[in-house]
C-alpha cells in the first residue's frame, strides 16, 4: 500500500503583494512577495456519499504570527499561535491569541477585526497554492504485538482513522504517530497524538471546511477513536480562550501502517 511520508509533505501558499492585496493579515508586509512551506499535520478526504464527490483537505503545522526578513522583532505584538487547513480551494485559518476576542485588526484595518477562524476561497487571498503529498510503501500492522514491536524499534508510523458513514460522509484521517504508548508485557498500546483535524458531522455549515478543529486522537483498538477537540474555553468571566478541552468518542476503523 501507499501511505503520505509525511515527514516530506508540505502545503505552500505564495504571496504577492504587488498582484494581490492580502486579506489575512495583522501587519503590513516589509517585502512584497514570500512564499511559506509548512510541513504537513495531517491529510483528510472526505467523500460525500449521497453525490460521491470527495475532497482532499490537509492541516499544517503550527506556527506563530510573524513578521518576515526584518533585522529585528520578528514576532507580531500581540502574537498568534496560526494553522492553518487548505482543500484545493478554500481555506480556514485558526488564529488564537492569549485570549479569545483580542480585537486584533486586520491589515488594512478597514478590513475589520481578524477572526479567530478566518474561511475564504484560495484565489481571493493567495497567488499561488501548492500541496505536495509525497507517498511512501506502507505495510498495515495487524496485530497489538506488530504495533508494539514497530513501536519499540523506533519504526516511522502513520494512523488510518475512518469514520462517518452514518452521517453520510466517509471521512479519512491518515496523520503520522508522534507519541505512542507501548506495553509488551500485557500487549497494549495506546496513541496519543496530533494535532489532526476533526469534523462535526452533527450539523449543517455554510461551507465543509468550516467542519474542521483542531484536535489530538487516542486510541487501543481497531473499532473507536477518542479525540479532544480544541474549543473556546472560559477561565474567568466573560474570558476564554482556545484549548483542548472537549472529549469525542467515535466508532472508527483505525489501521496502523508502518511506513517503509
Amino acid at each position: 500500500m501507499k501511505i503520505c511520508d509525511f515527514s516530506r509533505s508540505f502545503v505552500t501558499f505564495r504571496r504577492d503583494w504587488a498582484k494581490r492585496p492580502g486579506i489575512t493579515q495583522s501587519q503590513p508586509s516589509p517585502y512584497a512577495l514570500n512564499n511559506a512551506r509548512i510541513q504537513l499535520e495531517c491529510r483528510c478526504e472526505v467523500t460525500d456519499l449521497r453525490g460521491g464527490a470527495s475532497v482532499e483537505y490537509v492541516l499544517g503545522a503550527s506556527c506563530k504570527s510573524e513578521r518576515v526578513g526584518v533585522s529585528e522583532n520578528i514576532w507580531m505584538d500581540p502574537n498568534a499561535d496560526f494553522a492553518p487547513v487548505f482543500s484545493g480551494e478554500e481555506f480556514l485559518l485558526m488564529k488564537s491569541w492569549d485570549r479569545n476576542d483580542k480585537g486584533v485588526m486586520l491589515y488594512p484595518p478597514s478590513l475589520g477585526v481578524q477572526p479567530e477562524r478566518q474561511v475564504g476561497r484560495v484565489a481571493d487571498a493567495y497567488e499561488g497554492l501548492r500541496i505536495d503529498i509525497r507517498l511512501a510503501g506502507g505495510r498495515a500492522l495487524g496485530t497489538p504485538e506488530e504495533i508494539i514491536r514497530a513501536t519499540l524499534e523506533d519504526r516511522p508510523l502513520v494512523a488510518r482513522t475512518e469514520f462517518g458513514e452514518e452521517e453520510g460522509y466517509r471521512v479519512v484521517l491518515d496523520y503520522p504517530v508522534k507519541t505512542m504508548n507501548a506495553n509488551e508485557r500485557d500487549g497494549v498500546y495506546q496513541t496519543d497524538t496530533g494535532p489532526v483535524i476533526l469534523p462535526d458531522l452533527s450539523r449543517p455549515y455554510d461551507t465543509f471546511i468550516e467542519r474542521f478543529r483542531l484536535a489530538f486522537s487516542a486510541f487501543n483498538a481497531p473499532d473507536w477513536a477518542e479525540f479532544i477537540v480544541q474549543a473556546p474555553t472560559p477561565i474567568a468571566e466573560g474570558v476564554s480562550v482556545n484549548h483542548y478541552s472537549q472529549t469525542r468518542r467515535l466508532r472508527t476503523r483505525n489501521t496502523m501502517i508502518e511506513v517503509l
